[in-house]
């Protein structure tokens, strides 16, 4: 049970989304946002964190999409481990989501709540990183192209939240590697877990676990 009362809106546009956010932040309330909401419930149940509003963002249209797109490959943020796994559109994604939690906990985490996760590990951005995909984020100010490093180590804040991944088409299918050690069940938290793929005859490689965030590492990359 959640220990604290909430206003709970499920917004069908992003501009409803965003007023949303702007006219309850304007009250003075602490706003989030989720796509899942296992992570808020989870934190939320221990105390870990408080809300006075709640913004689902499943109800919007762009945050669901999971398809082809010209020469890309579009992820909306709602989209559930699971419903990426059974597409396979993105193997290497496909095969990092399917070690993290259990099948059951898949079917309600999102893409985008995974990214966007309070805790470091945050998997699901490795083949992300490694394909430099782009994020779509949208906020009071607008919409904004950023890369996913740069999702990787900052919280986005001020009323912003992600509304989609793209990856390039030309990295979908690339030869590729997903590695995880955990202490103790294969969809523990990571000591480390890596991803990694050759482009170009060159190999590139992110991991989580090792750091308070995932990274790409140049160093290994050489």
């Amino acid at each position: 049970m959640i220990p604290f009362n909430f206003d709970y809106f499920k917004p069908e546009t992003v501009d409803e989304a965003l007023k949303t956010y702007t006219s309850e932040w304007k009250l003075g309330k602490k706003v989030v946002y989720f796509s899942g909401g296992t992570e808020v419930i989870t934190f939320a149940r221990g105390g870990k964190m408080t809300a006075d509003t709640v913004i689902d963002v499943k109800g919007i249209p762009e945050c669901n999409v999971l398809e082809m797109q010209g020469d890309e490959l579009v992820i909306g943020a709602a989209v559930t481990l699971n419903r990426l796994i059974e597409s396979n559109l993105f193997p290497l994604l496909s095969e990092t989501a399917r070690t993290i939690a259990d099948h059951t906990s898949r079917n309600k985490i999102t893409i985008g709540g995974n990214l966007m996760s309070k805790l470091g590990y945050r998997e699901a951005i490795l083949p992300l990183l490694v394909t430099d995909a782009i994020a779509i984020i949208n906020g009071p100010t607008g919409t904004d192209v950023e890369p996913m490093d740069h999702l990787a180590a900052v919280e986005l804040g001020d009323g912003r939240f992600l509304t989609q991944v793209k990856v390039a088409a030309s990295n979908l299918e690339l030869p590729f590697v997903h590695l995880k050690r955990t202490r103790s069940s294969k969809i523990g938290y990571p000591i480390v877990s890596l991803a990694a793929l050759r482009k170009e005859e060159r190999i590139r490689i992110a991991f989580s676990g090792l750091h308070e965030h995932p990274f790409r590492s140049a160093v290994v990359e050489g």
